[in-house]
């Protein structure tokens, strides 16, 4: 038995290749990596596989106007049809790009709206499905998996289009399929799923229900609860560096509170630069008790260029730009992880103090280490730059729902409430402690350090099933 691991993105990368999978993946098969990582970069995510693990460059994917087009068309079918408010946030923003572009747009707008139906999602999917199964990539797949040979496809990100012809090509030769749903967001505040998968591995019974919820026709016992691996380095104390080498790495004193800002990337948190700034005002102007000290750690893929201001006008702030590589800048699937960036990370959760972000995934991050976290609920500008309060967009999103109801962070609806929030904090760490308990149980189904193994598990089974049916 052998087994396909297909990596699309930097994600991916994460989750699969920094961390013990792809060594615990290359001791049971022989293990054939599809990914789209520079060569130069290669040999860093090898992680001890040696001959075991055997790397290809996914093909591009060319689609072409009438594949384009179904897939959109689904796309905006099941976000009319799944009718969130993050669904309805994307269904909403404008059309741009070339005449093309918006002819195709537009034209899969129409058809969404028709379609937005179970039977009409169905019907679109299947014409994508034999559109794109007659494409020269899926034939190429085809003969690649041939002699391969491969007992399951694994996916290590269920969005990317460029999944799509792989997928059709195991389909048509009876090879199982697995994707992993790599965001808590990903089911309630993205559209369709690119392609047909066999299985789904999901973080949480949570995440399992929401998946039945917006996939009616995938049978429960095609859903596997595997936790995620973005979360086992956490668990790995090999990674830890004392408290004091830690804060000597970033220049900070270990006698003052250290607050972490995470920063999103510019369209969904685009007064970042904003916020980051009302903090360091606070702070400067004593509104924040026992003068904390302040890290900035952007989203990867954000250039940093928006803060060099706020940097310049505060040169106490300490900038950790994410140890992540812009192979094309400016495109999240193109921005791949170091191994040094996933060690960075475990330790600033774990001594940072207190953790303020908007409305990001870094709130479990940071809850898994029991820190707590202020959310930033307010805006700067008026009108909103995304068109409705920050409170009543991002704080309404239903993946986020349970944090505002269990009570897992505090929420800033004010610059006086961030100070507020941040001091309570600082005063009594404890605060909030069994809400954020709480929130990661929801959210994460296995324990942390664990899920690399469970996925592994859960493949295996796949793979038997395989074998045995033929």
């Amino acid at each position: 038995m052998s087994l396909v691991l297909l990596i699309p993105d930097g994600v991916g990368v994460r989750n699969f290749l920094i961390g013990p999978f792809l060594r615990l993946a290359c001791e049971n098969w022989p293990t054939h990596v599809f990914h789209n990582i520079p060569q130069d970069r290669l040999a860093a995510y090898a992680n001890g596989s040696g001959e075991k693990a055997h790397w290809r460059e996914l093909d591009a994917y060319r689609e072409t106007p009438l594949s384009a087009t179904l897939r959109y068309s689904l796309g905006y079918a099941h976000m009319r049809w799944g009718d969130t408010q993050a669904m309805r946030y994307i269904r909403s923003l404008p059309v741009n790009g070339s005449w093309r572009r918006r002819a195709v747009q537009y034209a899969a707008r129409l058809t969404g709206r028709a379609a937005a139906s179970p039977g009409g999602i169905k019907t679109l999917d299947r014409l994508l499905c034999q559109t794109a199964g007659r494409q020269p990539e899926t034939e190429r797949y085809r003969q690649i998996l041939q002699q391969i040979n491969p007992r399951v496809i694994f996916c290590s990100h269920q969005r990317p289009p460029v999944i799509l012809p792989l997928v059709l090509a195991a389909r048509s030769l009876g090879v199982p399929t697995a994707s992993f749903i790599f965001s808590w967001d990903n089911l309630t505040s993205k559209g369709r799923i690119a392609a047909p998968f066999d299985h789904y591995l999901v973080w949480s019974e949570h995440m399992r229900d929401e998946l039945l919820r917006f996939y009616p026709d995938v049978s429960r016992e095609r859903i596997h609860i595997v936790g995620t691996p973005q979360f086992d380095p956490y668990a790995d104390q090999s990674l830890i560096w004392p408290r004091e080498e830690f804060f000597a790495r970033i220049g900070a004193g270990t006698s003052r509170p250290l607050l972490c800002y995470s920063g999103g990337d510019e369209m969904t948190a685009p007064e970042d630069h904003l916020h980051i700034r009302a903090l360091m005002e606070l702070i400067r102007e004593g509104r924040v008790k026992r003068n904390p000290q302040v890290i900035l750690r952007p989203a990867p893929v954000d250039d940093g260029s928006r803060y060099e201001a706020v940097r310049r006008d505060f040169p106490e702030l300490i900038y950790a730009r994410p140890a992540w590589i812009h192979t094309t800048p400016g495109e999240w699937s193109r921005v791949i992880p170091s191994r040094e960036d996933a060690q960075f990370l475990a330790n600033l959760t774990r001594y940072a103090d207190v953790n303020v972000n908007l409305a990001s995934t870094m709130t479990l991050d940071f809850a898994i280490h029991d820190r707590p976290v202020v959310n930033i609920a307010f805006d700067i500008a008026d009108p909103p730059p995304l068109g409705k309060p920050l409170w009543d967009f991002y704080y309404r999103f239903e993946h986020y729902q349970p944090v505002v109801k269990i009570g897992a962070a505090r929420f800033a609806r004010s610059r006086d409430e961030l100070a507020e929030h941040v001091n309570a904090y600082l005063d009594d760490p404890s605060l909030d402690r069994e809400a954020r308990r709480q929130l990661v149980n929801l959210q994460v189904g296995v324990p942390v350090g664990q899920s690399s193994r469970k996925v592994i598990e859960v493949l295996k089974r796949i793979g038997s099933v395989s074998e045995v049916a033929e």
